[in-house]
């Protein structure tokens, strides 16, 4: 069943010749929701076959609001949609896994010189709390929590630049790595050290000091390649393999597979 999860703002999705339903249109968002979390979990690691049959049973939902959203995560490079196969999870190689950490360093980098300016005291306050409940989430060692916190709060800075252009882009770009920046926090070591740059997040922000705020966060992405670097140097096949395994323990078959392939062209 589908559950309460952080689900991405729906935008105008009308057209031409469909009728645009919204609660269908929130209904494939709060799929994508779901799916997408699985993704960032490993559930579905790179390279995994979405069966849509099975997914839309154990989803008790039907094919059409679960196909519109692989529609979404493939706008998002989550996902690849193959002609009359189905979708598979994105498998993005090591390069630019690389290459997209380091443009999302840089655009976080612009958006603290942005939002020490454009920010309001109330957002701050927020940001604050945010920060205060993930720590709470580090003490408990809850990984998926503190993750979504992690999220909420570069998102919220991001947010804070007003730049709509800037909000949207690193939107896309931040889906693409989610499974990666949650993997970061996998050793003990590394999660130590960011939870540490969060606090000088928080202070550079609350001084409202642009220049530090925006080399703290750079760095702080920057080090997510070289932790995954060191922990996974070539992501994809490894994760690759990982789908292998699992897709063995679901014994679905060639067969089975061929029957699920989407009917549309």
């Amino acid at each position: 069943m589908i559950g309460n999860m952080d689900t991405v703002s729906p935008g105008k999705r009308g057209s031409v010749g469909r009728d645009p339903d919204p609660s269908n249109d929130l209904l494939s968002h709060r799929i994508a929701a779901q799916l997408r979390e699985r993704i960032v979990t490993d559930e579905l690691p790179g390279g995994a076959r979405i069966r849509e049959r099975t997914l839309a049973a154990e989803l008790n939902v039907s094919r059409t609001p679960l196909r519109e959203a692989l529609k979404i995560l493939a706008g998002d490079g989550l996902v690849t949609l193959l002609p009359n196969r189905g979708a598979v999870v994105a498998q993005p190689s090591a390069q630019e896994v690389e290459e997209r950490l380091e443009l999302l360093a840089e655009l976080e980098g612009f958006a603290a010189r942005k939002a020490v300016a454009a920010a309001t005291p109330e957002e701050i306050v927020e940001i604050r709390a945010l920060h205060y409940e993930m720590v709470a989430a580090f003490e408990r060692r809850d990984r998926r929590a503190y993750f979504h916190l992690n999220q909420q709060i570069h998102r919220s800075i991001v947010i804070a630049s007003r730049n709509r252009a800037l909000i949207s882009v690193h939107e896309q770009l931040n889906h693409q790595l989610y499974s990666y920046r949650f993997r970061s926090s996998s050793n003990p070591m590394h999660w130590q050290t960011a939870i540490e740059e969060h606090g000088q997040i928080i202070e550079a922000l609350t001084a409202r000091d642009g220049p530090a705020l925006a080399g703290i966060l750079s760095a702080h992405i920057s080090s997510t390649w070289r932790q995954l670097s060191h922990a996974t140097p070539h992501p994809g096949p490894e994760a690759k393999t990982r789908g292998k395994t699992r897709s063995k323990r679901t014994g679905a078959k060639d067969q089975k597979d061929r029957s699920e392939a989407p009917d549309h062209p």
